[in-house]
């Protein structure tokens, strides 16, 4: 007699305890909570944080309280009342007396020059009343409506004009954005530079990895672990340490120069430090590992009867391998190639000490901006489109290589 799965209990058993399904994904649930707190800590907020950075504008608020409340209640046509021209002429005044007026003119003069001038000639001086007539006599630009215009946008608290200059555009006396003049701009071309570089170092990696990550998927267990331990070395190094190595062994008189002196490969020392060559160099010496492991993690999953199979129908090597072993290959191909290259485009470490300086990269710029500027704001622009980048070649490579299959 057959039996079904809701047969009663032996007499004396319990009966078959309820499913605990839900139970156990609320547990579940509960021990990832630790992990997405974690990210949202240390990736979402600092991306939000960053984003709010990059369009913030509280300088004028902040050291001309007064006066921004007056600027934002004006229309824009033509200039300010009198009380818009006495409250910055006291505020500025008040404001270079007690030394805070620095951050404000960072902010305009970084947005317009010869800002600097006006605002500390203005600060200097005691005009009298009418003060609207008073300061155009101290400096001409305060009777230009541009002037006062800046000085409104500036007041608003939020401002796009370094998302704007980060890629190479500008803001009209109006806020209308424009193209900046031709040799100017600078971002585009860094972009496209440490996209360039990010791109050429992944293909490299690619190229030499693969052949090694087939050869060590092809050992036996023991000789695989042996040479993945080889290949995991570099990662108890420093980047800095490995960095340092090559500035030594790519020097006007290191070891390389020696070495091609020797073999008579060269007949003077060539000028290896401070190229595009140097810089590729050590990079896809740290990068490599990046790309082989997922490859030897793709390629000891793949099904060698398939090989055979294709071999006993007659398929020669480079067909089995163009059309068996490599598709089978490209999701390790592409995640490899992914890691390696979002990695590469955020390089600061390599190209600053090994690259000239048209090897320098996007990131360089940032540490610039955070370390030597102190513009806040310009860093954040730049990290932001930078993410942006980066995050529309993740999205294409999700949805158009074949990482996810």
């Amino acid at each position: 007699m057959a039996t079904t799965s809701n047969a009663a209990s032996p007499p004396g058993l319990p009966a078959d305890p309820v499913p605990r399904t839900r139970p156990l994904a609320r547990l579940g649930l509960l021990l990832t909570l630790p992990a997405l707190l974690l990210v949202g800590l240390a990736l979402l907020l600092p991306l939000g944080l960053n984003l709010a950075t990059a369009i913030r504008d509280p300088e004028l608020a902040a050291t001309l309280p007064r006066s921004a409340a007056l600027l934002r209640q004006w229309d824009g046509a033509g200039l300010p009342d009198e009380a818009a021209f006495a409250a910055v002429a006291d505020e500025l005044h008040t404001a270079l007396e007690d030394q805070r007026i620095g951050g404000l003119i960072a902010r305009l003069n970084f947005e317009r020059a010869g800002m600097r001038t006006l605002l500390l000639r203005t600060a200097r001086a005691t005009p009298a009343a009418p003060v609207s007539m008073a300061l155009p006599a101290i400096d001409p630009q305060w009777s230009d409506p541009a002037t006062w215009r800046l000085l409104r946008r500036a007041s608003l608290g939020i401002t796009p004009l370094y998302l704007l200059r980060a890629i190479d555009l500008d803001l009209t006396a109006d806020g209308t954005p424009i193209a900046q003049p031709a040799g100017q701009g600078v971002f585009l071309t860094l972009f496209a530079r440490s996209f360039a570089i990010a791109i050429v170092v992944t293909g490299l990696c690619v190229l030499i990895g693969y052949p090694v990550a087939h050869a060590i998927a092809g050992l036996p267990r023991a000789w695989g672990r042996t040479a993945m331990a080889f290949v995991l070395v570099p990662f108890w190094i420093s980047i800095l340490v490995r960095t340092t190595a090559w500035f030594i062994l790519l020097q006007h008189d290191g070891p390389v120069n020696a070495a091609l002196l020797a073999l008579g490969l060269i007949q003077a020392p060539a000028q290896l430090m401070f190229t595009r060559f140097a810089v590729l160099l050590a990079m896809v010496h740290v990068l490599l590992p990046f790309v082989i492991l997922p490859l030897v993690g793709t390629m000891r999953r793949i099904d060698r009867g398939l090989l055979r199979a294709a071999a006993s129908l007659g398929a020669p090597a480079w067909r089995r391998f163009a059309f068996v072993y490599l598709p089978l290959t490209l999701p390790g191909v592409g995640a490899g190639a992914l890691i390696v290259f979002m990695m590469a485009v955020g390089f600061y470490i390599t190209p600053a000490l090994l690259g000239g300086a048209g090897d320098q990269m996007v990131s360089a710029t940032i540490a610039g901006y955070v370390n030597g500027s102190l513009n806040w704001g310009m860093a954040s622009s730049i990290s932001v489109w930078l993410l942006l980048g980066c995050g529309l070649i993740v999205a294409a490579a999700y949805y158009l290589a074949p990482i996810r299959r």
